[in-house]
């Protein structure tokens, strides 16, 4: 091989190489320090966790053989979430909602898996879960614009409250990790997606930058959240993010400091 083909090839390697290497260390710095997702923890009798690979999904008992998901996990077989329902006794058909809390893929990959189920987002994630906008975070804006198949049944909007089945379903604009990134609170336990997560020294920490629309905006939303919810302080139970443990009482977002 000439000497210059050589060196021109090794040129372009370590330019591939670092164009994967840097994704790849800013998805690994988004997990350091957070704590571990638990698989099959239960929530107040209200929810159980279900971890798949890097994420979580809800499933909330609504009553009557039926359940809820909060989100829909990030493998397109759902293996996860069928095993849970498996467990239940239960099949795909008995899923009547899954709650979004953004619209990025990893949270969305098993909602094709069923198709009786309403489809719930907040109205300014609706173009980005559909594939019809793509993400504006320093990472996601990377990403191909494409469809996901995913069609939202409805949209939702801040303070609105669902019944779904005996559940009553609280709905809380977050923006920041996305446009219409939401919490949900159901029963005493609140889901907030990658909006938040865990330390594992048991604090809670806002949205990692290189996957988020606005940092700012995010740990603005999570103050605001707070003081919202401080005057039930005593009945919320549960911080429940999607990437990483679960924390404990309202008391870990009141006590956030970016």
């Amino acid at each position: 091989m000439k000497p210059g083909l050589k060196r021109g090839l090794k040129i372009t390697a370590a330019v591939l190489l670092v164009i994967v290497a840097i994704p790849v260390a800013i998805i690994t710095s988004v997990f350091i320090g957070t704590s571990a997702i638990v698989d099959g923890v239960e929530l107040e009798g209200v929810a159980r966790i279900v971890k798949d690979g890097i994420v979580d999904v809800g499933v909330i008992d609504i009553g009557d053989g039926k359940v809820a998901l909060v989100d829909a996990g990030n493998d397109a077989q759902g293996k996860a979430i069928l095993a849970e329902l498996s467990r239940r006794k239960l099949g795909p058909d008995a899923v009547e909602a899954v709650l979004l809390t953004h619209g990025h893929q990893d949270h969305m990959a098993g909602c094709h898996l069923f198709p009786h189920a309403s489809i719930y987002a907040l109205a300014a994630d609706v173009a980005l879960a559909e594939g019809r906008e793509g993400g504006k975070g320093p990472l996601t804006k990377l990403f191909p614009v494409k469809p996901t198949g995913v069609k939202i049944t409805r949209a939702l909007a801040d303070g609105e409250t669902l019944t779904l089945g005996s559940r009553t379903v609280r709905v809380f604009a977050i923006p920041g990790h996305t446009a219409g990134s939401a919490a949900y609170l159901v029963n005493g336990v609140l889901f907030l997606g990658d909006s938040a997560g865990s330390s594992s020294s048991g604090a809670l920490m806002g949205a990692p930058w290189a996957v988020s629309d606005d940092q700012a905006q995010n740990h603005a939303s999570l103050h605001a959240l707070g003081e919202r919810l401080r005057p039930e302080a005593a009945t919320i139970k549960a911080l429940v993010p999607a990437h990483s443990g679960v924390l404990h009482g309202l008391d870990p977002l009141l006590a956030f400091k970016p």
